[in-house]
Parts: C-alpha cells; structure tokens; sequence
C-alpha cells in the first residue's frame, strides 16, 4: 500500500508541475510581442495594464506584483521567487481613514501611497525581497535576499538590508568574475557601452 501512495504522489506532483510550474518563453503585453519573457503561473499580478516589461524578463515563482500606479521592468531583469513589489500602501490609511478602503483613491488625501516602480535593466532581485512604492533601481542592480527596498539608486548597486542600503556596486564583482570568463568579456563590454550611449553610468 505504501508503494502505491508513493507512487501515487510522485504521479501527482509532476501533474501540478507539469499544469502550474513549468514555465515557458512568450508573453505578450500591451500589444508587445515579449518571446523571451518568461513569467510563473504561480505569479500574481494586479493592475497587469500599468505593467510594463522588457524582454529577456523573468518572473519566478509565488511573486506578488501590484502595479496600480505603475511598474516598469527593464530588459534582462530577474525577478526570483517570493517577491513583493508593490505600488501602493495603505499603512496610513488603515488608522486615519480607514473608511477610505475600496474607495477612490483621490479622497484620500495622502492617506494612501501610491507611486510607480521602475527596476533597471539587467537587474536581479533576491528571493523574499520587497520593492516598496516610489523606488528606482539602476541598471544592472543586485537586491540581496531578504531585502526591503524604497528608495532611488544608481546604476550598478548592490542593495541588502531591511530597509535595503547600499553595500556596494555590481561592477566590482562582475571584473573578478569576467577575469575568469574572457568569452564573455565582449558580450558584457557592448551592453556597458550601450548604457553609456543612453547617458547612464559607465
């Protein structure tokens, strides 16, 4: 009997991965053909006309993305697993104008935050990090896991901490590593030298 359940169980588990966690290449939004943009089923997302996406993008698994006011996520940016990010916030309004909830956000005076996300391309957000609203992140930016983020940052940081600060900068890493990988030392050169042609940090 033991063996049947087992087996059992082993049937079911790759019926739910194969349904609900595989994740395959192609998304379209608004009106984008995205072919190498690859978002989890098991990824919520709210507000999916405000959310705007590169392609090359991936969204992994259990991600809550809110994007009422507006997200932006750049080309080449990994988003892991866990993930809130997060337009608006209600932390006010809950104690001083709770009678707000479900209503138009404009009576709110103030009450409620909202403002728009932008993460830079080519960035990657750790697992159980939160981008909390009003945040810009730089290309190429590194958000440790476990990290609460609000804020603007530059080009290449590395953020950690809750709140999130920054604790150095992508570029430092990436010579160590492309020291070791000098096939890939073009690749990486020509997208440096893409950003500084668009006017961002060399």
């Amino acid at each position: 009997m033991t063996g049947f359940r087992a087996w059992l169980n082993r049937c079911r588990r790759r019926l739910w991965h194969g349904l609900f966690f595989r994740m395959l290449f192609g998304e379209r939004l608004q009106g984008q053909d995205l072919p190498n943009t690859r978002i989890s089923p098991s990824t919520c997302i709210e507000h999916e006309q405000s959310l705007n996406l590169g392609d090359d993008v991936f969204i992994g698994h259990f991600n809550f993305i809110e994007a009422s006011a507006g997200v932006t996520i750049e080309r080449g940016t990994q988003i892991t697993n866990f993930v809130s990010i997060v337009s608006h916030s209600t932390h006010r309004s809950v104690r001083v104008a709770a009678e707000l909830s479900g209503q138009d956000p404009s009576k709110g005076a103030g009450a409620v935050i909202r403002a728009p996300i932008v993460i830079g391309e080519r960035s990657f957000i750790g697992p159980h990090s939160t981008i909390e609203a009003g945040t810009t992140l730089g290309h190429g930016t590194l958000v440790a896991a476990h990290s609460r983020v609000r804020g603007v940052f530059p080009d290449f940081a590395v953020l950690a901490g809750s709140p999130a600060k920054l604790v150095g900068d992508t570029r430092d890493a990436d010579e160590r590593w492309l020291a070791g990988n000098p096939s890939l030392q073009a690749a990486y050169g020509r997208w440096r030298a893409a950003l500084v042609s668009r006017g961002s940090s060399p």
